[in-house]
């Protein structure tokens, strides 16, 4: 009878613990969407405390989180998201701590040719390559591109305009080809979004998973550096080495500062010497 008493004391215990870290993700998301953090923001946010309490983390004692981040053999990017989400958390408290030491170094992006992009986006399924020839004529962000919706799209004039970007970039407007217009007039209408409601990550999965049999197909393992980003990276540097305008390369991706878009001068004299 008492170890049966015990037992029970422990099952309840912990159910009470879940429903504490339920209700502080619940409460974090709430913070975060008061104080205008991005959809984006707050999905990575919530992932890296979640990913934090999987490992064992106890969110109450930062020194506690700083033995858990010391044991992960994550990258610097992924170390400095997990950082800059928990200080958010704590600072929801209104509470401190003294982060560790997180450098990240920037490296550069790669650059595929234009063939290689086209035989990826001819290999996938209608839906895919359409999205992903979006991607690469208007450099939208994958999230950007998710959310794009019909009543934005005018296949007559074959104009698209974006008015919800993400990190906090600027609304544009892009003129598409022949083609892209085409390949999106072909694609059902069964949603007031371009490509339904599906999220990004069964977006990306879908991508990854179709990407590997293409390089396989191909024989070409660089097909496999090639990440939803990569077409953002592509046109930005491609646009400069047409244009040798900066400014015009940073209105056209949206950035609120042109330091962001100063990569892809070097990016331009590199592969164009």
């Amino acid at each position: 009878m008492v170890e049966a008493e015990k037992e029970i004391e422990k099952r309840e215990a912990g159910a009470t613990q879940t429903a504490d870290i339920k209700g502080k993700l619940v409460e974090f998301l709430w913070y975060m969407k008061k104080n205008g953090y991005s959809v984006e923001t707050i999905t990575t946010y919530i992932t890296a405390i979640k990913k934090l309490l999987e490992n064992g983390a106890n969110l109450a004692n930062p020194e506690h989180v700083k033995e858990v981040l010391a044991k992960f053999n994550i990258s610097d990017a992924y170390r400095h998201n997990l950082i800059a989400a928990y200080t958010l958390y704590l600072k929801m408290q209104g509470l401190k701590w003294e982060p560790p030491i997180c450098n990240v170094t920037r490296t550069l992006p790669f650059i595929p040719t234009e063939r290689e992009l086209d035989d990826l986006i001819a290999a996938v399924g209608k839906k895919t390559g359409a999205f992903l020839q979006l991607l690469k004529e208007t450099a939208m962000r994958k999230g950007e591109a998710s959310k794009l919706k019909w009543i934005n799209v005018d296949l007559q004039r074959k104009i698209i305009i974006l008015n919800n970007p993400e990190k906090n970039g600027k609304a544009r407007i892009f003129n598409i080809s022949d083609k892209l217009a085409n390949m999106l007039a072909a694609l059902p209408r069964t949603s007031e979004y371009v490509f339904g409601t599906n999220n990004k990550i069964a977006r990306s999965s879908v991508f990854y998973r179709l990407r590997k049999q293409v390089a396989h197909k191909l024989a070409n393992p660089r097909i496999l550096e090639i990440g939803l980003h990569t077409f953002r990276h592509w046109k930005a540097t491609m646009l400069y080495h047409e244009t040798k305008d900066i400014v015009l390369v940073k209105e056209f991706l949206g950035h609120r500062s042109l330091d962001c878009t100063l990569l892809y001068v070097q990016l331009e004299q590199a592969l164009f010497r």
